[in-house]
């Protein structure tokens, strides 16, 4: 315990040192594909980028990292107290998991449901964002604008689904988006100028679409860098009315 009060005093040192002056972001799964575009798009226009990763790893953009792991609610606990004394306005939770860890593809048919895999997605596309917000969205300025953005997935609609499959990545991102809409009630009765919302942000070409790629359409598969910059634009036109939906990479409404 006393190591790991050492640690997070160090990294609230380094932050203390480096975000000065600048609004402040905070990108978790700052590594993965979207994540690290998204770090490197933010530092471009000028933010200061707190940027988190299960190992804590450098990130080029970023002014400061630090370590979580979605499964580990203490991580997020310590992760939080790194960022609160800078008050972010933007946090993003960059994170999702389509094939499961062992090389777990989604399901085909009900036939291939596994409680232990389906346990396990939900808490990488639901659970874990969830304590995200959790204990990031109680200190974002109440004073001003401010965006808690998730990564849905156009697959995760109820009502845009024709083609069934997928069981457990479609619930978990079905479950996401009703979390974004339950915790923006809750969050509009003290951060009235807060928007909390899940953005899809198309076919990008990541490890996550990767084995999936093969059969896109022309044109359907976006570059990380491209995606991240379509992305960041939508988070700059939302407003408070809209906080709690879903939105699309073009800033389009998604159905529930």
């Amino acid at each position: 315990m006393r190591g790991n009060t050492r640690q997070l005093s160090q990294i609230v040192q380094a932050m203390d040192e480096t975000m000065q002056g600048r609004a402040i972001a905070a990108v978790f799964g700052a590594t993965g594909g979207i994540g690290k575009a998204l770090v490197a798009t933010l530092a471009e226009r000028g933010w200061r980028v707190a940027a988190g990763s299960r190992d804590g790893e450098a990130v080029p953009g970023s002014a400061s990292r630090f370590t979580f792991d979605l499964t580990d609610e203490d991580s997020i606990v310590n992760a939080a107290k790194a960022l609160v004394p800078h008050a972010p306005s933007l946090v993003v939770v960059a994170t999702g998991a389509l094939t499961l860890p062992g090389g777990l593809a989604p399901e085909k048919s009900l036939r291939q449901i596994d409680p232990v895999a389906m346990a396990r997605a939900f808490a990488l596309n639901a659970t874990g964002p969830a304590l995200i917000a959790k204990h990031m969205l109680p200190h974002l300025p109440r004073d001003r604008r401010s965006v808690f953005a998730m990564l849905g997935a156009r697959v995760g609609s109820i009502g845009d689904n024709r083609l069934g499959g997928w069981h457990s990545y479609r619930a978990s991102k079905a479950a996401l988006s009703m979390l974004v809409r339950t915790i923006a009630i809750e969050a509009a009765r003290t951060h009235p100028q807060a928007v909390i919302a899940a953005l899809h942000p198309g076919t990008v070409d990541t490890s996550l679409s990767s084995p999936f790629q093969r059969n896109l359409a022309e044109g359907q598969l976006t570059d990380r860098a491209t995606a991240a910059k379509r992305l960041l634009e939508v988070v700059e036109r939302l407003t408070p009315a809209e906080s709690g939906g879903h939105f699309d990479w073009r800033g389009e409404p998604i159905a529930p």
